[in-house]
């Protein structure tokens, strides 16, 4: 067999031999990938969706503590990748990572849907109406959601990131079609969510929260299932590192060390290894970029401390996790808009007309679905004619930059949130007008009327989620993609937690006194308007700040030496796009 039909990029399989390019990963290996991706973000959305309905209805807590307890839990189970991508990257690598992490996910599910289904652990209900739960009861079902979480924590991040590498970077073919990858993955998530917030959310308030909970269960285990029966087709990538993150530790402790030393006139003079090592090795070399270069002191060849200085590959790899955080603040806002559809925006449409004939009425967590419908319709349109019709334009393989494409997103987003605000306003005068003071009244506003906040929403999504997943996988540090697509779990977690935040410190300020709370449990006699006012003026701000950050970006440019003699460079540029932001 010839050396040739080997993956250029050195993936291995379960058992540490190189694997046939023809036979192995691409989307035959993804096809099973893309199966647990929509089984989880049922069971993921199945929750989410309407957890702050269960909370309020079925275990008696306020509009506010609900909101807060929500944001907690979501917050959790995008902040606990963290923890399974360094065990990923350090440890266990990505499969069996996964592996324990599912198994850790599946018992959470089980043990909520046991929660919401034996008598003796969820509140005893009379006429509609339920008695408080008891101790034993909230603890348990609490101690389910966050077995969830902290499963969720070595999956999110590990499947999405074996599913790119089962595309090889060094053979043009499989590169071009991993630039689809992203957005087919995320597709998936968007067939699980929708089945959960038009399937699930009815089940739940209908037939049983049991049922609700049980059918994403039994879901779940099928498709891990699936999943290992694609196990000899899948690729692994060899870790390089032992400590991919202590590169980091390195590189700051070893310039501040260096902090009074001269940097040299030219970067040529940085100490960095000779072509033959990243041969032997097998690594990727990453150019020099004239940012932070308070950073550069650590690859100073004459330290004085006796001690080896750090390659310039390494110090890059530290800039490029500096620069992704600086664009990941400036997710933390948009994070913070999304998080409203699974919390104050049901709320806000429980309040509403939701008839839809003489007998039926829609759950106000299912309106969700119009931002899962919206992605479905976008993400094929994106991916199938604007990408190719901006690729002939711009010469850029993806049609236009990732951070043109978080920008996007981002305008989408301050759209949406200015038309939910503009709702909320007719919304109010609606009360008014009919003079409404009741929390349980209904407004006689269709709650169609908050569709193109949802709508929008989804729309946005398409471009700044698939856009944030894949620009922190391609940029992150050859050894830290698991750590890398962290940033973006994490931008969704901590825009969780900025929610919970926001909302209790707005309902304790506006709330003083005599004055009227602005999210209080009577939203008919709230003002919700101003709160969606008050987002709207960040995400403004935020979108300013997003711009100049982005300027100040610097793609990684990286070189693999396949054999002595020979270079191929990753296909990143460092001139000025059309929007002014760098390629």
């Amino acid at each position: 067999m010839e050396i040739k039909d080997f993956t250029r990029d050195g993936t291995v399989d379960l058992h540490g031999r190189p694997v046939i390019a023809s036979k192995t990963g691409k989307w035959k290996a993804c096809a099973f990938l893309v199966g647990y991706e929509a089984f989880e973000r049922m069971a993921f959305y199945g929750i989410a969706s309407n957890l702050v309905n269960y909370l309020t209805t079925q275990l008696h807590e306020d509009t506010v503590s609900s909101v807060r307890n929500v944001n907690s839990w979501s917050g959790s189970v995008w902040i606990t990748p963290i923890l399974g991508a360094y065990v990923a990257d350090a440890f266990l690598g990505r499969f069996w990572t996964f592996t324990v992490s599912s198994l850790i996910y599946v018992m959470g599910m089980i043990m909520l849907t046991t929660a919401v289904s034996l008598k003796s652990l969820k509140p005893t209900c009379s006429d509609g109406v339920c008695n408080k739960a008891s101790t034993l009861q909230i603890t348990f079902f609490y101690i389910s959601l966050y077995t969830i979480a902290l499963g969720a924590g070595g999956t999110k991040t590990n499947i999405s990131t074996f599913g790119a590498d089962q595309f090889d970077d060094f053979n043009p073919h499989e590169k071009e079609l991993k630039v689809s990858f992203f957005n087919w993955w995320m597709f998936s998530s968007f067939l699980g969510a929708l089945f959960a917030t038009l399937g699930l959310v009815y089940i739940q308030e209908n037939l049983g929260w049991g049922l609700g909970y049980g059918i994403p269960t039994i879901g779940l285990m099928v498709s891990l299932v699936l999943f290992y029966l694609g196990t000899p087709i899948y690729r692994h990538k060899v870790r390089k590192t032992k400590s991919p993150a202590g590169d980091l530790i390195r590189v700051s402790v070893t310039a501040f060390r260096n902090r009074k030393l001269q940097l040299p006139e030219s970067p040529a003079q940085l100490h960095e290894h000779e072509r033959r090592h990243y041969i032997d090795s097998g690594k990727r070399q990453v150019h020099y970029t004239p940012i932070f270069r308070f950073l550069d002191k650590a690859a100073v060849k004459d330290g004085g401390s006796g001690k080896p200085p750090c390659t310039v590959t390494q110090v890059e790899g530290t800039k490029l996790v500096f620069g992704m955080l600086l664009i990941w603040l400036v997710t933390l806002v948009p994070s913070t808009i999304w998080a409203q559809i699974n919390t104050l925006f049901v709320k806000q449409g429980t309040t509403m007309d939701r008839s839809l004939g003489s007998s039926f009425r829609i759950p106000a967590a299912s309106l969700g679905s119009f931002v899962t419908l919206s992605m479905l319709i976008s993400v094929p349109m994106y991916d199938r004619y604007f990408v190719p019709f901006m690729r002939r334009r711009t010469g850029n393989p993806r049609g236009i930059t990732l951070l043109q494409r978080l920008g996007i997103g981002f305008f989408i987003q301050v759209i949406a949130i200015a038309i939910a605000y503009v709702m909320e306003v007719r919304r109010m005068h609606v009360i008014r007008v009919h003079r409404i003071t009741g929390p349980n009244q209904i407004v006689p506003m269709n709650i169609f009327w908050l569709m193109p906040q949802y709508v929008l929403l989804g729309i946005a999504d398409v471009f700044n989620a698939i856009g944030l997943l894949e620009f922190f996988y391609d940029q992150s540090p050859e050894d830290m993609q698991s750590l890398g697509t962290t940033f973006f779990t994490s931008g969704i977690g901590v825009g969780n937690f900025l929610n919970s935040f926001l909302v209790t410190m707005v309902d304790k300020i506006t709330g003083r006194g005599e004055h009227k709370s602005w999210i209080g449990d009577n939203l008919n006699d709230s003002h919700l308007d101003y709160y969606y006012g008050f987002l709207l003026v960040i995400s403004t701000l935020n979108l300013g700040a997003f711009l100049w950050a982005s300027s100040k970006y610097v793609y990684k440019r990286e070189t693999k030496e396949v054999n002595e003699g020979c270079i191929e460079m990753d296909s990143k540029t460092l001139e000025i796009s059309p929007l002014g932001l760098q390629v």
